[in-house]
């Protein structure tokens, strides 16, 4: 192992971007350079992950030479994977199994492993998982209602941002016993945990469950599907498409940017629609966890809607002052850290992600494990 701060690249691959980010991990935790390549597959962007993480290599220049390693954030990581892991070709084999599980976020994750391997095949790759977070649900959360005999162990709630949990939680000190974490931005989600363990979370076998998104349903009656299915003659594609990237806020306000909407909303009756259902979803969401971990003493919002919408943050709050929760109006415009008023029984903090250093820690970790690390012998595929 090399001398000095360990340096990783960590990467997290969606559908149409990459965003990457270094780190130097020692006796402090540095950010070296953060950047994103967007448009891929799009027209006037990268052709596909492997051109886009050229692109990244690129920017960084000389960085890339003092790389030991590249961490990856895995969306799904099925019932198994339960923490980070090395990657290797028997959990490639294992992660294009659970692509039906996330296809949109799992086929982009992957595309990035590869391109990795063609690119900097020397390098010490590490898989972390999002829903290894909420390895710790009790069967009471996880379980669905079908039958087994027809589904399987697998079909269960395995909750998804888990590294972004993750983050807000290593930040916290003293740890407090009761907490919610909002996660909101185009993909959202809540989660309730005790004493640091994930007890419940809105999604569930996939990430287009819980509440409304950007442009996903959340979760729906199951009848409607069906409905959709046998009377408007969908196909189960067709269905996909809409649920995943035609649903939220688009389809009730007419643009995924809460931003947009927050802007619209005084003279739109659908922008202003698909923010109060949106504030609603949170609101309600809060109030069942709080019950679910008998009380509550503290609320964190992060992503990058409950970090940067004041308003959001406002809305989703009001009206459960009877619970302990009540935000200064000042604190919460000015979204600082603890954004709630003195005497308000619950804390409530707003956090910044930073899912990529939780990345670049787990690598470490496993890269400082190996006697002898060496690189994956990942067969090419094509994408």
């Amino acid at each position: 192992m090399n001398d000095g701060p360990f340096v990783a690249l960590c990467l997290n691959s969606g559908s149409s971007s990459l965003k990457y980010a270094v780190f130097e991990l020692g006796e402090s935790e540095t950010l070296v350079e953060r950047g994103a390549v967007r448009g891929i597959g799009l027209p006037g962007g990268s052709e596909s992950h492997a051109e886009a993480l050229d692109r990244a290599l690129d920017h960084l220049g000389a960085v890339t030479a003092r790389l030991q390693a590249v961490g990856h954030r895995i969306v799904h990581g099925g019932p198994l994977q339960v923490g980070p892991a090395r990657i290797d070709d028997a959990l490639v084999m294992r992660l294009r199994s659970l692509a039906p599980l996330a296809p949109l976020h799992l086929a982009a994750s992957l595309h990035g492993i590869e391109a990795v391997s063609r690119r900097l095949p020397s390098l010490f790759q590490a898989a972390c998982f999002d829903t290894a977070f909420h390895a710790t649900l009790p069967d009471v959360a996880r379980r669905t209602s079908l039958p087994r005999s027809v589904t399987g162990a697998d079909v269960r709630r395995y909750g998804f941002h888990g590294l972004s949990y993750e983050y807000a939680l290593s930040t916290l000190d003293p740890l407090p016993e009761r907490i919610i974490v909002a996660h909101l931005g185009n993909g959202a989600s809540l989660a309730a945990v005790r004493c640091g363990r994930s007890m419940d979370t809105t999604m569930g076998m996939t990430p287009t469950g819980g509440i409304l998104m950007g442009t996903r349903t959340g979760d729906l009656d199951p009848g409607i599907l069906l409905y959709l299915l046998r009377e408007k003659h969908l196909t189960s594609d067709a269905l996909a498409e809409i649920v995943d990237h035609h649903s939220g806020l688009l389809a009730v306000g007419g643009s995924s940017d809460m931003k947009t909407l927050l802007d619209r909303r005084d003279g739109d009756a659908g922008a202003r629609l698909a923010v109060d259902m949106f504030t609603y979803a949170v609101r309600k969401s809060i109030g069942a966890f709080a019950a679910a971990l008998g009380g509550l003493d503290l609320l964190v919002f992060t992503g990058g809607i409950g970090e940067r919408s004041a308003q959001v943050r406002w809305e989703a709050c009001e009206g459960l002052e009877w619970m302990g929760v009540k935000l200064d109006a000042e604190r919460n415009q000015r979204g600082v850290d603890v954004v709630s008023a003195r005497e308000s029984p619950v804390v409530v903090r707003v956090i910044p992600a930073n899912e990529e250093l939780v990345i670049a820690r787990h690598t470490w970790a496993l890269f400082s494990s190996q006697q002898e690390p060496t690189a994956p012998t990942l067969r090419a595929t094509q994408p």
